[in-house]
């Protein structure tokens, strides 16, 4: 693909020149021609604004460098500052997405916060964010399978009443614990707060220690936050403080050229 106007200089943010590859994003909307006329900051909204077009709906991989992400974008949504846009800064950007599957976990649904957008006028240009909050839901299944390297003999479930509990894979019989789960860094603190063998349920005291299961090496420098139990459901928040991606020419030269195609997956490297 090619552009009659090639970047010059990356620098040059107050000039329409930086936006000139990207012009066919909205060269088919008439409201957005004349946004291009309102300057740099309308070139800047009406750009998110068919970004957004074209992300919901779409499949998209994700490389993270610690495992492919998939998911499909339900949501794109923008707080846009005229002022702010006109100088790079995208301010907060909220995404929703569903059917998520990492390393073998699925997840129902997320819901992404990115906050302080901004574009940093480097060579090449950062898109940089900080900080990023992220929510997610699984189920039962989905976080057996997220804990399956750290304890592959027990087997975790959550009930249609919250509780959370874990049991000996291999001798079901023997009955279950039920159990209350923190994070703690880069590990899940797990307390047992009761036993419960057929019908008999002995509470356990709230002295008895808590241990520790690690958890799988999360993209990036995420870090899990909460985690919460719901009926037959989990879950998960995360916070990644800060997030930046260089932004040469023959990266967004790929992502249109993937945008451009319209149903097709979307195969982007978003950490290194």
């Amino acid at each position: 693909m090619s552009y009659p106007n090639p970047f010059r200089d990356w620098g040059d943010w107050g000039s329409k020149r930086v936006l000139d590859p990207l012009t066919w994003l909205w060269s088919s909307s008439a409201s957005a021609t004349s946004s291009l006329t309102a300057g740099p900051a309308g070139a800047y909204r009406a750009l998110l604004n068919k970004l957004g077009d074209r992300l919901v709906g779409r499949r998209l991989n994700i490389n993270t460098g610690s495992g492919e992400i998939a998911l499909t974008i339900t949501k794109f949504e923008s707080d846009f500052d005229m002022r702010g846009l006109s100088v790079g800064q995208l301010n907060e950007i909220r995404v929703s997405a569903s059917d998520i599957s990492w390393k073998g976990t699925h997840f129902e649904r997320a819901s992404v916060v990115v906050h302080n957008v901004h574009i940093k006028p480097t060579t090449p240009p950062k898109l940089i964010a900080a900080p990023i909050e992220i929510e997610g839901e699984t189920t039962p299944e989905g976080l057996a399978a997220l804990l399956r390297d750290a304890a592959p003999r027990v087997q975790s479930d959550v009930d249609e009443n919250s509780v959370a509990s874990l049991q000996l894979t291999a001798r079901p019989s023997l009955g279950h614990i039920e159990v209350d789960a923190q994070t703690d860094g880069s590990s899940l603190r797990i307390r047992p707060r009761a036993v419960v063998v057929r019908k008999t349920r002995l509470s356990l005291p709230k002295r008895t220690p808590a241990y520790r299961l690690p958890l799988p090496t999360l993209p990036g420098k995420l870090e899990l936050t909460s985690v919460d139990f719901g009926p037959n459901s989990v879950q998960l928040s995360g916070r990644l403080p800060e997030w930046q991606l260089e932004m040469p020419r023959r990266r967004i030269d790929d992502v249109m050229d993937q945008l451009s195609g319209v149903g097709k997956n979307l195969n982007l490297r978003w950490f290194g």
